[in-house]
């Protein structure tokens, strides 16, 4: 199990932060602020500072039906909550 600073032990490994590019749902899985609405985000900077344990602050774009960005945000998530977007080809 992994030992945290302060000897916390976790039982389960931290989720690992998207990458720049990626396209992600964002839904209430992410958080509970995006609880009413789902959509599609492509990363494009994960903030290296540290915050609670499985969250980070992603800033990208939102993305309307056909993947065209519509508006940049900053968004704060659980990272295992979010989900690649699997487009068909």
């Amino acid at each position: 199990m992994p030992v945290e600073p302060h000897g916390h032990t976790w039982a389960t490994p931290q989720p690992r932060s998207p990458k720049p590019g990626e396209e992600l749902w964002i839904d209430r899985e992410a958080s509970v602020q995006f609880r009413r609405q789902r959509f599609m985000f492509r990363v494009i900077s994960v903030c290296p500072k540290p915050t609670y344990r499985g969250w980070a602050w992603v800033t990208g774009y939102q993305l309307d039906a056909r993947g065209n960005a519509v508006d940049k945000r900053e968004i704060f998530v659980q990272l295992a909550g979010l989900h690649p977007v699997r487009r068909s080809t």
